[in-house]
């Protein structure tokens, strides 16, 4: 297990690409990319990271879901069609990076409306995603299903309930996420099981979001149990730009994270 950081943590501070070359600067063995606009889910870009990633590993990729990844589920045929285009798109670009896995949201929750979720529906609509990305990537990337307080996914239950349908999925644990959803982010965890592939790293403070290190949360007792789970992947620091001032501040959070690792790995032992 890698601890990894995030594009997304220098939204609006650096470009994306930028963030790149910083963390590859850094030293820092692998990340997730952040694709923020439609001009950077083309091939052009993805070339442009892919020179500019140096050492670093491209795990993932992630995109600003709500451009086009709610309407991939939208029963009207043609609109979901037009987001298949982009959706290839970023298949492909995960392809040209060599990441292993597309960090998905799926449709959001509007506030004030009831929902009764058609999980068998939800379920075969992600497993036909789940087959698109594999195929678009040239067999390369897999579909990995967020947990995220205002989507359909923001109750551990819910991939428990679309895995009889959908049974390629894998996913990402998002820890502030399941605070935010009021769950423990161990509970998750303990729902994604082996599908478990990404983490995604932040701290909490009260109500607010923080550096890690800056809040309560425990990773080192959150890392033993993920480990003891079996769980071989990466974990990323993915935060707000808002949460911190400095870089160097950043990475002192990078080093922390690492430490914690460290002790937990050193505890399992």
């Amino acid at each position: 297990m890698r601890i990894g950081l995030s594009t997304a943590s220098f939204f609006k501070k650096k470009l994306t690409e930028d963030a790149l070359s910083f963390i590859s600067v850094s030293g820092i063995p692998c990340c997730e990319v952040f694709l923020a606009s439609f001009s950077e889910y083309e091939k052009k870009f993805a070339k442009l990271l892919e020179s500019r990633k140096g050492n670093t590993e491209i795990i993932s990729v992630h995109t600003l879901n709500q451009q086009f990844e709610p309407d991939l589920f939208n029963q009207v045929e043609r609109a979901r069609k037009d987001c298949e285009h982009i959706l290839a798109k970023v298949a492909r670009a995960a392809q040209t990076v060599g990441a292993r896995y597309y960090t998905f949201h799926g449709p959001a929750m509007l506030r004030r409306v009831k929902y009764s979720l058609d999980y068998e529906r939800i379920g075969k609509r992600v497993e036909e995603l789940c087959s698109f990305v594999d195929k678009k990537s040239g067999h390369t990337t897999s579909l990995c299903y967020e947990n995220v307080h205002w989507c359909y996914f923001n109750k551990p239950d819910f991939i428990t309930d679309i895995l009889p349908y959908a049974p390629s999925v894998k996913t990402c644990l998002d820890v502030k996420q399941a605070i935010q959803s009021g769950y423990k982010p161990e509970e998750f965890a303990l729902a994604m099981k082996d599908r478990l592939t990404n983490v995604h790293l932040c701290d909490y403070n009260i109500d607010k979001t923080a550096l890690p290190g800056k809040g309560t949360f425990d990773f080192e007792r959150f890392f033993d149990y993920i480990l003891s789970m079996g769980y071989k992947g990466d974990a990323m620091i993915e935060v707000y730009s808002g949460d911190y001032l400095s870089y160097d501040e950043l990475m002192t959070s990078y080093e922390y994270v690492n430490n914690c690792l460290l002790r937990a790995t050193r505890a399992g032992v």
